[in-house]
Order: structure tokens, then C-alpha cells, then sequence
């Protein structure tokens, strides 16, 4: 018997028992990922992280899952600077592309200065704004 349990308060276990399932899956079907953390942070004066990027590198493909720039970096290049260097790191990791997503039209627009391009998009994620997702050969 098979028993359905929704929740939302899943336990770390409860995750990972999923997660280690399907890593054990996509390992058997396509190779391992050698799926690798990847950050640069941004710090203050005092040594505080204000920013950066968080993502990872798998299966030749560097992921930026986040990208925070505060607001007194905003507009100096800085998001620039922390996407090439992640890229040059991934290219070191043996990387071929990466990719990225975001609803912010100013980061969109800055993604695309760096030579991101828009593979597909989703309306209304959120209500009133546009997800798009963009990959940039390395």
C-alpha cells in the first residue's frame, strides 16, 4: 500500500531521502553531476556579507541560483564583474554554459549585457511580472 502525505513542514530527512533517491537515479541515467557550490561574496568595510552570487556547477552547466548586489553597488558593473568571475571559475571546472533565471527587469537587463540570451519565459511568475530564464554559452 501506498500512502500520499502532504505537508508543509517536511523534515531534512524527509528531503533528503527524496533528494538522495533522485541523485541516485540521474547518476544511473545520465553520470554523475560532480555537482560543486560555487559563491563569490560581497563584503563590507567590516567584513560583513552584504551580497554575492550562490549557485553551483553540475553536469558541465554553471546554475546561479541567487544574485544579490546592494543598493550602493547598484549600476557600478559590479553584477558584471561577479558573473564573469563565476564563469571563468566554472570554465575551470570544465563548464560549457550557464544559466539563470529572474522576474527583476533590471537584472534582466544586466544578465543580457553580459550576453545572457532568454531561452523561455513564464507569464505572471509573480502576478504582473515575467520569469525568464537565460543560458550563455562559456
Amino acid at each position: 500500500m501506498v500512502v500520499f502525505e502532504l505537508t508543509a513542514s517536511p523534515s531534512s530527512e524527509e528531503l533528503a531521502a527524496i533528494t538522495d533517491a533522485l541523485s541516485a537515479f540521474n547518476k544511473a541515467d545520465v553520470g554523475p553531476a560532480d555537482r560543486r557550490p560555487l559563491a563569490i561574496l560581497v563584503r563590507d568595510k567590516d567584513g560583513k556579507v552584504t551580497g554575492g552570487l550562490s549557485g553551483f556547477t553540475a553536469w558541465g552547466w554553471l546554475f546561479t541560483q541567487m544574485l544579490f548586489i546592494p543598493d550602493t553597488l547598484r549600476g557600478t558593473g559590479t553584477a558584471g564583474r561577479i558573473l564573469a568571475q563565476a564563469e571563468q571559475e566554472a570554465k575551470v571546472r570544465g563548464c560549457r554554459g550557464a544559466w539563470i533565471d529572474t522576474f527583476s527587469p533590471q537584472a534582466l537587463r544586466a544578465y543580457r549585457r553580459q550576453g545572457y540570451e532568454v531561452f523561455g519565459e513564464l507569464e505572471d511568475f509573480p502576478e504582473g511580472r515575467t520569469r525568464s530564464f537565460l543560458r550563455k554559452a562559456l
